[in-house]
């Protein structure tokens, strides 16, 4: 039954769901599901408060079909208020704002969650801010309040951001294109002053024009990249495909020393130091790093070792800064 549970939950007469028993365990533990929350899954003939299922403990391990005791019944541990009542058949619903001390809604929306025991929710929807905006998947990985970022969205971002790197360079590389460059002058990695020399030389015979153009696209490319990882933790193909960097413990944007000093500026010298000698090795270094993080239980390669940081998908409650209180 457990492998197969789909368990959903109530807060505030807002539905969400279905669960895993994994994710509601983690939800619990984390303090993003409360004891005083409501839940119902196949087994239970009507909602129930999460610590009467429980046992008042922040861990659900279900032993088979639990049928509610009438002294543990939601319904009997509430208070009925006539008006909660006036317009229904069942004489034992009760308003959920009124459970957990909110405002009242009008009565034309109120809905009322104990008499809906077996209704299948419309769309997920977040218990609460600080929880998952976005549906969790089968085979998504939760940390937290987090969902980490697949592999191949982190590998497909870094191929974006290559790709606009070339594009950046494209007028240079068409204007080399059609000149007669000696390659054999780059290939002697002993000699690196004489490929200097000589690339200085290249650079000398295009056209001003066209390395003012390169450039500004070059360094347009960097100046925004750099303004979105330090705004938003994302460089543009994370963006692009909905990532962002956070920091291991917040599980929020990470330090300005972290995301830029380390990952950004740090990662983009190591690589232009083993591209410059061989774009072999730079490749090698960036497969090595997605093959350690496809092995990681929270996918982290060196790079995220290096930074102390985590790839996830991106929510908008990652931008919001931690308080003092927290």
């Amino acid at each position: 039954m457990q492998a197969t549970m789909q368990i959903f939950l109530a807060r505030n007469n807002v539905q969400a769901g279905p669960y895993n028993l994994e994710q509601l365990n983690i939800m619990l533990a984390s303090g993003e599901v409360l004891l005083d929350d409501l839940i119902w899954h196949e087994g239970l003939d009507q909602w129930q408060r999460v610590g009467n299922v429980t046992n008042n403990q922040t861990v659900y391990r279900p032993t088979g079909a639990t049928t509610p005791d009438a002294n543990d019944s939601i319904i009997n541990n509430v208070t009925v208020f006539p008006e909660d009542t006036s317009n229904t058949k069942d004489n034992n619903s009760v308003s959920l704002d009124r459970l957990y001390g909110k405002p009242e809604r009008s009565k034309n929306v109120k809905a009322d969650m104990t008499t809906n025991r077996h209704q299948t929710p419309h769309n997920n929807v977040s218990l609460n801010k600080s929880t998952l905006k976005k549906a969790v998947a089968d085979n998504d990985t939760v940390v937290g309040n987090v969902v980490l970022a697949p592999i191949m969205s982190r590998i497909l971002a870094t191929a974006l951001n290559g790709l606009l790197y070339v594009l950046a360079i494209l007028p240079l590389v068409m204007a080399l294109t059609k000149m007669d460059v000696d390659y054999t002058k780059f290939q002697n990695i002993q000699d690196m002053d004489a490929a200097y020399q000589y690339s200085m030389s290249l650079m000398e015979s295009l056209p001003s024009s066209t390395l003012m153009m390169s450039q500004v696209m070059v360094f347009g490319l960097f100046a925004l990249q750099l303004l979105f990882i330090i705004m938003r933790g994302q460089s543009l193909g994370k963006l692009i495909t909905g990532i962002r960097v956070v920091d291991q413990t917040t599980h929020r944007l990470p330090s300005f020393i972290k995301l830029v000093g380390t990952r950004t500026l740090l990662l983009f010298i190591i690589y232009n130091l083993l591209f410059s000698f061989t774009s072999f090795l730079g490749f090698v270094i960036i497969a090595i790093h997605y093959y350690m993080a496809s092995k990681s239980p929270e996918n982290i390669g060196w790079h995220d070792k290096l930074a102390k940081t985590l790839v996830v998908k991106a929510d908008s409650s990652q931008l919001v800064k931690k308080s003092k209180s927290e």
